[in-house]
């Protein structure tokens, strides 16, 4: 058998951080399995579906990495689900029902008052062929509920019904069919709820595997009845924890919270963003990994603890450091290209400055002051004006070579008496204008000797 997975949001906005949890547990269940993942868009609510949120939704995917090996649009399979309706209502497991939602609502509250849990009571199974044609009369359309499988002979009279699986990550679930209500799967104007259409949709796509958030858990017990009632054999399922803000929040389309596109325009790299959401709530360490590959060694569904995890940004930032820190100039260098960062010096440059920065656009800032000087000149007291002016009158001649510096600074002892940071830091405030950044052994020779000179103050 392939392990074939599937990813299946609305596209009714932009994927964040929580959604993109879920595309990589997949994405990774499929590389450690060598399995096939398909992206399934779930856009039967054409009203709050657009192309532009799908679009999105698979640009973010690629710049993670995800590249899906079948894209499907629910939207686009109306006919076959058309016809899995019509295979329901005739095993007489579909059943036409006329309440309104406020009738629903007055029932729900009559059940608590009563002590009763607030499932619906299956009434529409009640209803004489008068009725219903009087509510026809009425202008009245359906909606089509399941008949749960949670009774013996009369389903007026459900009674415990447990539904087990041993799910990927959380072991062995039990859902109470009795505790639940019918679950409409048709509305009034026909459109389809979520929970058909991907019952169908994995049953013909061959899905084997569903890994998805652990707010779907209950509705898995549904699911797995709706699979038999379709003489299907349910797939394995999978329920990670969810994500929240720092502050317990959870994370919306809706809102775009740590949505995947605010996280790239903030300049935070991709492997940090797999990384963190992958591996948060786990019992791994967060570590940086350099591709997917390398995350999917790490990637162990049954290693996700039970309850949600809250996700801290400030997080992404140590990530991002360290994947900078390390970033080969070979992987970096197209993108410095666009930065404006090119040339002979390019790879130098890039080894020099790559352990100094929070983001790869951060390298433009280091890239002007070696080309062009500090971008705010510093100010010096008298003492240390005089000290650099004796400094800059020791400057070696050229050629340059990797021990410039030291030559330099050397003399610079020598005539000046001068040592550790009284020495260092004038220096760094003139040559760069910051009190911190790469090694000034690595960044001299970058700025060669006319450019050195031009920052004496």
């Amino acid at each position: 058998m392939t392990v074939t997975v599937r990813f299946a949001p609305s596209p009714t906005g932009r994927i964040h951080i929580g959604n993109a949890r879920t595309a990589l547990f997949n994405w990774l269940f499929a590389i450690n399995y060598k399995g096939r993942f398909i992206q399934r868009f779930d856009d039967t609510d054409i009203a709050r579906s657009k192309q532009e949120y799908a679009d999105s939704i698979l640009y973010d995917l690629h710049w993670l990495g995800i590249f899906p090996d079948v894209t499907e649009y629910q939207s686009r399979r109306f006919d076959i689900y058309d016809a899995a309706v019509e295979r329901l209502k005739a095993a007489r497991v579909l059943y036409a029902c006329y309440e309104t939602p406020e009738e629903l609502d007055l029932r729900r509250k009559v059940r608590r008052t009563r002590g009763l849990p607030p499932v619906y009571g299956r009434e529409a199974l009640t209803l004489t062929p008068e009725q219903v044609a009087e509510y026809q009369s009425d202008g009245r359309k359906p909606h089509w509920r399941f008949l749960l499988p949670n009774f013996t002979s009369d389903p007026l009279q459900p009674e415990r019904t447990d539904v087990h699986w041993n799910d990927l990550v959380r072991g062995e679930e039990t859902v109470d069919l009795a505790s639940l209500s019918d679950p409409v799967l048709v509305r009034e104007d026909g459109t389809y709820l979520y929970t058909l259409p991907s019952v169908v949709d994995d049953i013909e796509m061959g899905v084997s595997h569903v890994i998805r958030g652990d707010d779907h858990v209950t509705n898995t017990g549904v699911q797995i009845a709706i699979f038999k009632a379709l003489g299907a054999e349910p797939p394995v399922f999978g329920h990670h924890n969810l994500l929240t803000t720092t502050t317990g929040e959870g994370l919306s389309k809706r809102t775009g919270a740590l949505s995947i596109e605010s996280l790239r325009q903030d300049g935070i790299e991709p492997m940090a963003v797999a990384s963190l959401a992958v591996l948060v709530g786990t019992s791994e360490n967060v570590t940086a990994a350099h591709d997917l590959n390398e995350l999917a060694s790490h990637f162990d569904p049954a290693a996700t603890s039970k309850s949600a995890s809250k996700f801290d940004p400030d997080e992404l930032l140590v990530l991002n450091r360290a994947l900078m820190h390390h970033m080969s100039f070979e992987d970096a260098r197209d993108r410095l290209m666009v930065l404006g960062i090119s040339g002979d010096k390019a790879e130098a440059f890039w080894l020099a400055v790559r352990g100094n920065l929070d983001r790869l656009s951060d390298a433009v800032a280091w890239w002007r002051i070696v080309s062009e000087g500090p971008q705010e000149p510093a100010e010096f007291s008298g003492e240390d004006r005089d000290f650099l002016n004796q400094a800059f009158d020791v400057l070696p001649e050229e050629p340059w070579n990797g021990t410039v510096w030291k030559d330099w600074t050397g003399k610079i002892k020598e005539a000046t008496g001068r040592k550790g940071k009284p020495l260092f830091m004038p220096l760094r405030l003139a040559l760069t204008g910051r009190t911190s950044g790469p090694e000034l052994s690595d960044l001299l020779p970058l700025m060669g000797r006319e450019g050195t000179l031009a920052r004496r103050p």
